[in-house]
């Protein structure tokens, strides 16, 4: 599943940098993730890194793009082809 952010987005950007697939980007009134590349961190962490380092909270999982550990993987090799996702990430 991928992840968005809510309204409770203050655009301090601090998840972007957090993102190794380039989902986040600023939008007009907040920041927003792209649920084509939101691995939820799968390949890259334990847990998504945006939720953790926002100070409000506002990324959160998105019911409308519910997607199993199996269908992430792929997405992150997609993305990432010839890259090896870190272990214990998936």
């Amino acid at each position: 599943m991928a992840y968005k952010i809510t309204e409770d987005c203050i655009s301090c950007g601090a998840c972007q940098s957090e993102c190794k697939n380039d989902a986040i980007s600023e939008g007009d009134s907040s920041y927003v993730i792209d649920p084509e590349k939101c691995t939820e961190c799968v390949g890259w962490f334990e847990s998504p890194r945006c939720a953790e380092v926002c100070p409000v909270g506002a990324p959160q999982a998105d019911a409308d793009n519910t997607e199993t550990k199996a269908q992430l993987l792929a997405k992150f090799k997609k993305l990432h082809p010839g890259q090896a996702p870190a272990d214990g990430t998936f």
